[in-house]
């Protein structure tokens, strides 16, 4: 886990300057090695301030921060005759990209085809670059976990792990990258996108509910097993619903120890039913209570993480921010998480509205743009939060093996009817398939800035103020970022 910059100087003028920039914007995601490298010099040092920028002589050059989360990890930097490729992120299960032999003779021959082979043949979590003597070559994993951004301008073209990093150095019109896509960026400067590999709706499988049940319980398995694997103990963030609950459950049948977090303000009553899940359970639990001032607090910094002045990402992000800062000071280090469930399989009550306004083809296809748009409603705001922590999110529902599947099971068989106060069919199924308790397997859907109560505090907070929701966190986002023009 760490961060990755990489930069192109259309008149090739040095950049070494402006990616040591980039990486002092992005050193919260860090803190064991810091490097810069071209396609003929890197340097690789302790801190920042150690970096020799002056042997990196290039017009094009990338930069990583670097953070050990295992103590096996190591920086993932791979250099040949020709070029260097730096590696952000994590291969499931548990291996280094660096390690494999092979693609060190594919980089030398063709860096452009060792990109798309990358993202088309490794299952993980991860953004890279490479550069050569006249290019950068950029790719993101298919389901965007781990974040990443562009911008250029009259000169400049450069990626990054965050915007910030980007504002940094002037370029304001920032945009996500695409996941499953590789860039690959030449003389002028331009940018030319290859998709190679994206969430496509796979063709219906008239499958019944046993049948599919026992194939989600198996995938579902076999994800957080590969997440796992490298692992002796980890944290889950625990709301003692649905998700979270099967992520915990089928964890410890992978022989890893487990830590549940819990986090909420002092007077939700659902900190208590996530105890009661946890005893259920039989795993231990840790709960940590907050009040609205502890909002108003972190509001600041969660913004500063978050980047979107978004009053429902805000809200969300606080609890996760709470959740993973826990993990932290109690030294866990890899959070597992349930994002993705609810897009996979029909978790939010607008569905249907979807489902009752507009029918099943509407309802499918709503499914599928937002399993497709996750990377930006939900995975790069929650990486970041956690990243700021030096934990690791790593999310058992956001696997290709299960999102391709989910997207091809009938529609009844996530939602019954256009009355389905439930939803989530199957995967209730799977939990009463592993006897959960039933308070857990059909447990009621409920937004965690709700539960946490972050969002009625927050609405406190902007009505103290007199202003609605939306344009209270907009004012705080611009004393945060007052140089960025909102959307």
């Amino acid at each position: 886990m760490g961060a990755i910059v990489a930069v192109m100087h259309k008149e090739k003028q040095k950049t070494s300057k402006t990616v040591f920039t980039m990486l002092n914007e992005l050193s919260h995601r860090g803190k064991n090695k810091y490097a810069i490298a071209s396609t003929k010099e890197q340097t690789l040092a302790n801190s920042l301030e150690k970096l020799k920028l002056e042997t990196v002589q290039s017009n094009i050059v990338l930069g990583d921060v670097f953070s050990k989360i295992l103590p096996s990890d190591t920086p993932q930097i791979l250099t040949t005759d020709n070029c260097t490729l730096v590696f952000e992120g994590r291969i499931y299960p548990s291996s280094k990209i660096t390690d494999t032999a092979s693609l060190v003779e594919k980089l030398k021959s063709n860096p452009a085809q060792t990109a798309k082979t990358i993202i088309k043949n490794y299952n993980g979590d991860y953004t890279f670059a490479i550069a050569t003597s006249d290019s950068i070559i950029i790719g993101r994993d298919s389901m965007g976990v781990v974040p990443l951004y562009f911008g250029r301008n009259k000169t400049l073209c450069a990626f990054a792990s965050e915007r910030k990093a980007l504002w940094k150095i002037g370029l304001r019109k920032v945009k996500s990258f695409p996941p499953g896509n590789i860039a690959v960026v030449r003389k002028d400067a331009r940018i030319l996108f290859e998709l190679v590999r994206t969430i496509e709706q796979p063709p219906l499988k008239p499958l019944e509910m046993d049948s599919a049940t026992k194939r989600i319980q198996m995938l579902l398995l076999q994800s957080i097993r590969d997440r796992v694997s490298d692992m002796r103990e980890v944290a889950v963030a625990f709301s003692g619903g649905l998700d979270s609950s099967l992520i915990a459950f089928l964890t410890q049948k992978c022989r890893v120890k487990i830590q549940l977090i819990t986090v909420g303000l002092e007077t939700m009553p659902e900190t208590v039913y996530a105890e009661d899940a946890a005893k259920a359970l039989d795993m231990p639990i840790h709960v940590k209570t907050y009040s609205g001032g502890d909002v108003e607090k972190v509001l600041p910094k969660v913004l500063w993480l978050v980047e979107e002045p978004d009053f429902l990402k805000v809200s969300i992000a606080i609890p996760l921010y709470w959740t993973a800062e826990f993990a932290a000071t109690h030294g866990l280090n890899v959070l597992l998480a349930g994002q993705g469930a609810d897009e996979l399989f029909g978790g939010y009550h607008r569905y249907l509205n979807t489902y009752a306004e507009r029918g099943t083809d509407a309802l499918r296809k709503t499914l599928l743009n937002d399993v497709v748009q996750c990377y930006e409603t939900n995975f790069q705001r929650d990486n970041q939060v956690c990243a700021f922590h030096n934990v690791e999110l790593r999310l058992p529902f956001a696997d290709m093996r299960i999102v391709n599947f989910a997207l091809s099971l009938p529609l009844h068989l996530k939602i019954e009817s256009k009355k389905d106060k439930l939803r989530k069919r199957i995967l209730r199924k799977v939990a009463q398939n592993l006897e959960l308790p039933e308070s857990i397997a059909n447990k009621t859907k409920k937004a965690i800035q709700y539960t946490t109560g972050v969002d009625k505090a927050l609405r406190k907070l902007a009505k103290r103020e007199n202003l609605n929701p939306s344009d209270y966190v907009r004012k705080a986002f611009q004393q945060t970022f007052p140089d960025v023009k909102q959307k």
